[in-house]
């Protein structure tokens, strides 16, 4: 009974964590997010699981106020000028960019891959040629993802799993998030490149995404099709 219990507990709370999440777009400019409490979203990034377990992202993590305003004028979907106020860039307690890699690493083959799979996945080198041979199947003929640009979109699907899992694991500790594609894909490049240090050749930005406690209660209830609408069993 206890079993059952606490399986039904735990459905409620991943329910109520789904229903609580909304997309803030203003945040409590005064409330900062606990190092520890940010830490565990920062884990549950490190923990998402990847294609082939490559880990094609980085985190950039921006909290300096001044290297926020650098994104200012072209990250329209953060910079509050949809609603007239100082949007996520400029209320979020904690504010990142996720960078998705590039060809340069993700071909099959790369001694990026090479040493990743030697040093972080510590694979006898049997499995190692095993996987260059099935992920470099993968790329030219299963999926045809072998142009600079199929590579960097497939990284940033992987980009994606780890953003949801952050804002999944925010929501479950009482923490907004508001994931943002509304920026200029160059000018954020070049900002990048110039105050950030970001090589270009290696990572692109996938999505931001910003961190906080919302300022007011959504404007608007949450409202998704039905279940029968989405899902449909063979």
């Amino acid at each position: 009974m206890k079993d059952i219990q606490d399986t039904a507990a735990v459905q409620t709370q991943i329910l109520d964590a789904f229903n609580f999440r909304h997309a803030c777009k203003v945040f409590d400019g005064e409330r900062k997010i606990d190092d520890a409490t940010f830490a565990t979203i920062l884990e549950a990034a490190r923990l998402s699981p990847t294609s082939f377990g490559h880990e094609p992202y980085k985190i950039l993590m921006i909290q300096n106020p001044e290297n926020r305003a650098l994104l200012r004028d072209f990250a329209w979907g953060a910079n509050g000028a949809t609603n007239g106020t100082a949007g996520q860039l400029g209320t979020a307690s904690h504010f990142a960019v996720l960078l998705a890699h590039t060809g340069e690493t993700m071909t099959a083959g790369s001694d990026y891959l090479q040493n990743f799979y030697r040093d972080v996945k510590q694979l006898p080198e049997d499995v190692i040629a095993f996987l260059n041979d099935a992920y470099g199947t993968f790329q030219s003929r299963d999926h045809g993802v072998s142009t600079p640009r199929e590579i960097t979109d497939w990284s940033g699907k992987q980009a994606y799993i780890v953003l949801a899992n952050m804002m999944t694991a925010g929501a479950l500790l009482g923490v907004d998030s508001c994931p943002i594609e509304g920026f200029e894909m160059d000018k954020t490049v070049a900002v990048l490149e110039q105050h950030f240090g970001v090589d270009p050749k290696l990572y692109k930005p996938a999505v931001m995404v910003a961190f906080g406690y919302r300022a007011d209660e959504p404007a608007f209830d949450k409202t998704r099709r039905n279940m029968d609408q989405i899902v449909e069993w063979a």
